[in-house]
């Protein structure tokens, strides 16, 4: 391989949240949804470029970072963006609580399908909006993780807004055709908008899979959604502070406008900078990192999946395996696996107590030796049955 995936930069820095929550502890960070590799070296070059300008004063997004987005869309998934359906933002967390708030009246609810990242649970609250958690469905011998439709339809019912994770943190699912007309179908029929968070949408890991946004299934679809989109967890920009938002419908794009008006900022200079790079001219480096990604997450089924009550499902997307610990009988099985060195996430900030998730994006290495901690960890754990 051209690149180098061997390698951990992000322990090498001393500003590094991820490694530094366990600063002088014998513990492997797999938690926070940064990945452990260096950013594609043509986004260090433009970055590099950029920074020696010694200019860094207020800016925009330059035509070539709108054209790398545009661009990437229509090679990536066919979706054909006009320029002026793009607002920029720092962050998509940003975009989720933007768009609460552009949407219905405080006091409407906000749907949302559980276990789900923890910001898709905060956002309508701090917005004075109404949660209401629409679980999913687990898997089981013939079936992945799935929506309950009709769940999610009775809830709809008197809902202003969708917060839709596409593809899912933590589940991991790729969500089909079939599974995105029905929502959209549900939607149209509650006059629902959904919020659709896309930014592990260039991390589908079948060979060959494409993402399908949620705005291209119709016109209906396209007019009521708001798509949150970033080059950073693909590209390991995240620190850099670049999203951006794609509303098609006019009047949707101008109240998630006025909802940011005063409170917002404008996305960081570099982050502009290493989104055109990213887009433009990362691809290459993309379709060697989902190797690396697909070979971990297999290793990660080989080595728990059965063993002492553990299951994992193969992720479908992102670089996070979502674990069901619940059969091992652990109580809490973040502080279990925290203590045997390797750091987690708990599932019960997902909203599924009982459950762990790890990130993958890791040299083989890194992920070798966590796993090794875990199965041995595991191992001495009573057998089911």
């Amino acid at each position: 391989m051209p690149y180098d995936f061997t390698r951990s930069a992000s322990r090498e820095v001393a500003d590094n949240i991820k490694w530094n929550r366990y600063a002088g502890r014998d513990v492997l960070a797999m938690w926070v949804a940064d990945m452990d590799f260096a950013s594609p070296p043509e986004v260090t070059a433009a970055l590099a470029a950029r920074v020696a300008s010694g200019s860094f004063g207020y800016s925009e997004p330059t035509r070539e970072m709108v054209g790398a987005v545009l661009g990437a869309a229509r090679r990536d998934y066919g979706w054909q963006i006009a320029p002026e359906w793009l607002v920029p933002l720092p962050g998509l967390v940003t975009g989720l609580n933007v768009a609460c708030r552009a949407v219905g009246q405080p006091g409407d609810a906000v749907l949302t399908a559980t276990p789900v990242y923890p910001p898709f649970m905060s956002a309508p609250q701090y917005s004075e909006r109404t949660l209401v958690k629409v679980p999913l469905l687990e898997p089981d011998d013939a079936l992945p993780w799935r929506w309950d439709l009709p769940a999610l339809d009775a809830a709809a019912a008197g809902a202003r807004a969708l917060l839709l994770c596409h593809p899912h943190n933590p589940v991991g699912r790729a969500w089909d055709r079939a599974e995105l007309e029905a929502i959209a179908d549900i939607a149209r029929r509650r006059d629902l908008v959904v919020v659709s968070d896309e930014i592990h949408c260039d991390l589908l890991l079948e060979p060959g899979a494409r993402h399908l946004p949620f705005a291209m299934l119709s016109p209906d679809a396209a007019q009521r959604s708001i798509t949150l989109m970033a080059a950073s967890k693909t590209y390991n920009v995240a620190g850099l502070g670049c999203a951006f938002a794609v509303v098609p419908d006019a009047g949707l794009r101008h109240a998630f406008q006025r909802a940011m008006r005063g409170i917002v900022p404008h996305p960081n200079l570099l982050g502009l900078t290493a989104t055109a790079a990213a887009y433009g001219q990362g691809a290459a480096w993309r379709a060697e990192l989902l190797e690396v990604l697909r070979a971990n997450r297999d290793a990660i089924v080989a080595a728990l999946d059965g063993v002492a009550g553990v299951r994992v499902v193969p992720a479908q997307a992102t670089y996070l395996a979502w674990i069901d610990c619940r059969g091992a009988g652990l109580e809490h099985p973040q502080a279990f696996f925290e203590a045997a060195g390797v750091g987690l996430s708990d599932g019960a900030d997902f909203g599924a107590p009982g459950f762990v998730r790890l990130n993958f994006g890791c040299p083989s290495a890194t992920l070798a030796a966590a796993l090794t901690r875990m199965r041995a960890a595991l191992d001495k754990l009573p057998q089911p049955g």
